[in-house]
């Protein structure tokens, strides 16, 4: 029977015994976090993401007013949408949000966040106030920037000389910028924040080094800080993308979609389509294309910048 058992690992110098790898490896296994930690995620995941999804995807194939019983329509709801000018245009008005978005926020808040990771005087003081709008609600500013913008009441009715017949939300052209402003002003300092902790954890050492070069202060930012901060861009730029196909208390309490249409983007139209046509199938769809298309630009731009490729853990490299 003795032949049959394991040899004693050998002795270690102060007599010990060696511990057998396989062992190690079991209490290493046996530290780790199992499967049941994933269980409270997964089932919040699946109620409040993957099972309202497939309930989106059924509806869209179904005709209903809120009573009664979904009828199947097959895909009547999805040649609707397809035929219809104002499903088109809200596309094109989200695009041009999003870039309008990304061409304003992406600037400012890189070089507030630059700004604020520096070691200015009076910086953490500042930072807290501009930090402020992104603790209040979309539909608070909202509410806040129509009454100042107000045509009869509000600023453009004192500087006319300026704004001309005051009524900002009656052209498309400035009720578009009133919304890109408004959100804008709500958002930068979230995104700034982004890049302010991404800008302290650039390596000190590089511009340690491009200061011995004598670069000055604008070749160090483009030579340096931008290059570095490539993986914070990407993911700030998909976070706008995102906010900005589902943009909707900012449009709702401005401009109401007008006017006319004209500031009709999807997000509000599957609104109207859904809560005040009482279309629920129809806004259904609606819905359906905004994760369509929002999944697709997420997924070009991580393909196209190369962030799926992204290794290590360190910023920009």
């Amino acid at each position: 029977m003795t032949a049959l058992l394991p040899p004693k690992p050998p002795a270690l110098p102060d007599g010990s015994e060696r511990v057998r790898p396989a062992a190690a490896g079991r209490s290493a296994r046996s530290t780790r976090p199992g499967l049941a930690w994933t269980l409270p995620a997964t089932v919040f995941f699946l109620l409040f993401a993957v099972i309202p999804l497939i309930a989106v995807v059924v509806l869209s194939f179904m005709s209903w007013r809120g009573i009664g019983e979904p009828k199947f329509v097959g895909m009547e709801n999805w040649q609707e949408l397809a035929g219809d000018p104002v499903m088109l245009k809200s596309l094109w008005l989200s695009l041009l949000f999003i870039v309008l978005g990304v061409a304003t926020q992406t600037p400012v808040s890189m070089l507030l966040g630059v700004w604020a990771a520096g070691p200015q005087r009076n910086r953490a003081v500042l930072s807290a106030i501009y930090f402020v709008p992104l603790l209040l609600s979309s539909a608070a500013i909202s509410v806040l920037w129509r009454a100042l913008l107000d045509p009869n009441f509000g600023v453009p009715s004192q500087f006319r000389w300026l704004f001309g017949d005051g009524n900002l939300f009656g052209h498309q052209a400035t009720a578009i910028g009133v919304i890109i402003f408004v959100s804008m002003w709500q958002f930068t300092p979230f995104h700034t924040l982004i890049y302010q902790g991404a800008a302290r954890a650039i390596p000190q050492v590089l511009y340690q080094a491009a200061e011995i070069d004598g670069a000055g202060r604008a070749r160090t930012f483009f030579s340096i800080t931008l290059p570095q901060l490539r993986n914070s861009i990407i993911t700030s730029v998909i976070l706008m993308v995102v906010g900005g196909l589902t943009t909707f208390e900012t449009v709702l309490i401005l401009t109401n979609g007008g006017p006319g249409t004209d500031t009709t983007i999807t997000a509000f139209y599957m609104f109207e389509q859904a809560f005040r046509r009482f279309d629920f199938g129809i806004g259904a769809a609606v819905a359906l294309v905004l994760v369509i298309v929002a999944t697709t630009i997420s997924l070009i731009m991580v393909k196209v910048s190369g962030y799926d490729k992204m290794r290590s853990t360190m910023e920009g490299v």
